[in-house]
């Protein structure tokens, strides 16, 4: 039996599931837009263990979030995963954080073209597009935006809180917003199993989250 713990902390989500042989069994997630990832974390990891009733030490592996996204979930959560897979002797698994939405975003559009997209300030975001037939027809990258961007893979499904931006600029185009749509652990759960039979695992002590973009941080405001 393969029980694989799944977190997801890449944006405002804080989002922690629970599988068994690829199926999802628990699921526990709140957004917080002042990114209380660090204090709800371990909260949400040991509910997860509580409602399906075992601890840590039943773990098969864990996956993380491994970006793009925000520098601060992506390190409060690679950090726990590592922690965890360091103190249980366990294999640690990454998931692009895109590849992970878009896996959400095909169970409730299978025969579209998707886009997730989160933000990267600006008019910048993080996107990575595919078809129904699961084939990449935009890898993963950075990009700004305008008015135009994308319009080779129209019709297209937008979701992610990068999408939110673009919906004025682009309400003339064949471009469904589905902004309900957000990241999810649950997300995980498949790639991760997929990837735990292949042992595709990471380097604990060396793993480090895509972050796609230097860290940027404002400079302090000038006190009179």
């Amino acid at each position: 039996m393969t029980t694989i713990l799944h977190i997801e902390t890449a944006t405002k989500v804080c989002s922690v599931a629970l599988s068994v042989d690829g199926e999802l069994k628990q699921l526990q997630e709140l957004k917080d837009d002042g990114y209380a990832h660090g204090e709800q974390l371990t909260i949400l990891i040991q509910k997860v263990f509580d409602l399906q009733g075992i601890t840590s030490g039943m773990l098969s592996a864990v996956s993380v979030s491994a970006g793009p996204g925000s520098y601060t979930g992506l390190r409060i959560g690679v950090s726990t995963a590592k922690g965890l897979c360091y103190a249980l002797g366990i294999p640690l698994i990454a998931i692009n954080t895109l590849e992970s939405m878009a896996a959400i975003g095909k169970m409730n559009y299978p025969a579209h073209n998707l886009c997730p997209m989160i933000d990267a300030r600006r008019m910048e975001v993080f996107s990575f597009i595919t078809n129904a037939q699961a084939e990449i027809l935009k890898p993963v990258s950075a990009d700004v935006l305008d008015e135009n961007s994308y319009a080779d893979f129209e019709p297209l499904v937008c979701f992610g809180d990068g999408a939110a931006k673009m919906q004025e600029l682009w309400v003339n185009r064949q471009i469904t917003f589905d902004l309900d749509l957000e990241p999810s652990a649950s997300g995980q759960v498949s790639l991760a199993y997929q990837k735990f039979l292949k042992q595709e695992f990471e380097d604990v002590a060396y793993f480090e989250p895509d972050y796609l973009k230097e860290f940027y941080q404002a400079p302090a405001s000038k006190k009179n």
